[in-house]
């Protein structure tokens, strides 16, 4: 036990041979899970009664009722299921949609393609943006690009947006991509914060992080930003769809939120972990609220201290899961810039211990939390990034001792 528990705080175990092994036992296995799915699918459908792209079916759906003028449409659980029902049969799967009237403009743009070739495109494009973002984090931190370009691909978050048709990689992009671009292009920064305004559960942190370090051109470029997209929902899609928007809200929160329509063991915030172990409602939001409310008070200390930016941004990275009730296991996505951060930090600074072993247990999690919810309701992802936020601040409590014992030396 012993040895075991110091092969983890040293992280000797994970050499670069053992690195490469397992990225490359990642790879083989999410190519050969899509190479199943895809022997097993005919035509539009994947196995069993599911379409591919599974939740993508249904973004695609809610594409044509926008361009049929009916953009309220999507919000109405009935209606839409009914459309869904229409388009892929009686018996296929559906799905609801709770988006904001933002993500219309998308769907539409890509129901005026065929399902598959609109399938293929969403996940080309949105691959491709999210690869982008990762190896500018290796060019700007001196990491090997095609290293962490392979790493990104073989990340389990990926598989299972592809499986799901999901839209995570858009998410990664544009979180990572703001902080990337914050030090030096504020402006594009804050637009692409703006725009994940189509998931505004996970923008609870990113006003915060921008007003303590005053990035205020940053903050305008969002106002604006937001705006303009407003705007142009509008003007596309009418004040009904956001109407309709709203009224469908209270059966968010009831069904999807708090009763787990898609599954406990596949949402992975706090909230849900609660759930999944047999704890109420109120025991729910009780957790969530500390854990949000702690996590936000960290996050103040952590920007207003002098501490590595890298620190800083994977942090706020990874609290984006954790400051919100409704997030889901391709939402993991957003860990993989946080995880190439605090890779090219250890690197420059050093690995402390145990975090070797917490960023692997943070890297593998996608691809268990939602097993190990199943089988044994154990909330895997909430754990591990609670965890993982609590050695980033442990680390940059450090960072800032050490910096605080050179100050009288230096002076």
């Amino acid at each position: 036990m012993e040895n075991i528990l110091a092969s983890a705080r040293s992280g000797d175990w994970l050499t670069p041979e053992r690195l490469r092994g397992y990225r490359w036992l990642l790879l083989v296995v999410a190519a050969a899970a899509i190479g199943a799915m895809l022997a097993m699918s005919h035509g539009r459908m994947g196995p069993g009664q599911n379409q591919l792209g599974t939740d993508f079916s249904q973004v695609w759906v809610a594409g044509q009722e926008a361009l049929r003028g009916h953009p309220e449409e999507p919000f109405d659980i009935r209606r839409h299921v009914a459309e869904q029902r229409a388009e892929f049969g009686p018996e296929s799967a559906v799905y609801g949609w709770h988006y904001p009237p933002y993500f219309l403009a998308p769907a539409a743009l890509l129901a005026h393609l065929p399902y598959l070739q609109a399938l293929l495109l969403w996940q080309i494009a949105t691959l491709a943006l999210y690869l982008w973002l990762m190896t500018a984090i290796a060019r700007r931190y001196g990491l090997d690009t095609l290293d962490i370009a392979l790493s990104a691909l073989a990340f389990p978050a990926v598989l299972v947006n592809l499986g799901h048709g999901q839209n995570g990689f858009l998410t990664a992009a544009l979180l990572g991509g703001g902080f990337l671009l914050l030090d030096k292009r504020q402006v594009a920064a804050g637009a692409l914060f703006a725009l994940l305004a189509y998931k505004p559960q996970f923008a609870l942190v990113i006003p915060l992080a921008l007003i303590i370090e005053r990035r205020w051109r940053a903050l305008a470029s969002a106002a604006a930003t937001f705006a303009a997209i407003t705007l142009l929902s509008v003007l596309l899609f009418g004040v009904e769809s956001w109407t309709a928007f709203f009224d469908n809200l209270e059966f968010t929160r009831k069904v999807v939120v708090e009763q787990g329509v898609a599954g406990f063991p596949k949402i992975q915030s706090a909230f849900a972990g609660v759930r999944l172990m047999g704890g109420d409602v109120a025991s729910a939001y009780a957790v969530q609220a500390v854990v949000t409310v702690s996590v936000v008070a960290a996050l103040v200390w952590l920007w207003r201290s002098g501490v590595d930016y890298r620190l800083k941004c994977a942090a706020t990275l990874d609290s984006t899961m954790l400051t919100t009730p409704y997030c889901l296991d391709y939402d993991m996505m957003a860990l993989a810039p946080a995880l190439a951060l605090l890779v090219a930090h250890g690197r420059d600074k050093g690995f402390a211990p145990f975090e070797k072993t917490i960023l692997a247990i943070a890297f593998i999690t996608p691809l268990v939390a939602r097993p190990l919810g199943m089988a044994l309701s154990i909330p895997f992802g909430a754990a591990a990034c609670i965890v993982l936020f609590a050695s980033i601040i442990l680390r940059a409590s450090r960072d800032r001792e050490a910096l605080a014992s050179l100050a009288p030396a230096a002076s």
